[in-house]
């Protein structure tokens, strides 16, 4: 049986194309005035195709930091009772480990030009609460009493999305994203696990 091939774009670059298209439209016009129709035939591709690879022009942003999220989620659920601080922080870690300057890392150091600043504020809301949430749950299991666990959830939630911005906004290249993780959890350091 032989399949014929596929017309059109490789799948493996539509999305980066995608991506492109979308980042210049925003930097170009805003985020605001800027529709999907616009980003897909900027990309060449057609709607469906943006549909195959995101969800939202939002999700254009994010897409490649919320697949981080969620291996980093499924890293701390497999602590289980026997987390600790030091193994939530290992968990966290690869999140920002190898982080390429991509869409989100433009959009935070663009955001007024790109017109994206309550989008990325509403969006890096939802990534905190999702961290946050997961922390929390995995300090609770480990015997951390519930307001503490809650506060150490947020506290390292904010670590993680606040050093994101801040070597986005510096420029990557400028500063390591994993020495910005450093110095925003030695900031939360009186925040014992125990």
């Amino acid at each position: 049986m032989t399949t014929a091939s596929r017309a059109g774009r490789p799948r493996a670059s539509s999305r980066e194309t995608l991506a492109e298209a979308a980042c210049e439209l925003f930097l170009e016009q805003g985020y605001e005035a800027t529709s999907i129709v616009d980003i897909t035939q900027r990309a060449g591709v057609s709607r469906s195709s943006f549909f195959n690879y995101f969800s939202s022009k939002s999700d254009v942003l994010w897409s490649g930091f919320d697949a981080r999220v969620d291996a980093a989620l499924v890293a701390l659920a497999r602590l289980g009772t026997d987390a600790d601080g030091d193994s939530v922080r290992d968990a966290l870690r690869p999140m920002l480990h190898g982080l390429a300057p991509d869409p989100l890392a433009l959009a935070l150091r663009n955001a007024s030009a790109m017109g994206v600043e309550a989008e990325l504020m509403r969006d890096t809301g939802l990534r905190h609460a999702r961290m946050a949430s997961a922390i929390a749950a995995t300090a609770r299991s480990a015997g951390v009493e519930v307001v503490r666990a809650d506060i150490l959830g947020s506290a390292l939630a904010t670590a993680v999305l606040s050093s994101v911005r801040v070597w986005a906004e510096r420029g990557p290249g400028q500063a390591s994203l994993e020495s910005q993780f450093d110095e925003a959890l030695h900031a939360i350091h009186d925040l014992p696990w125990r």
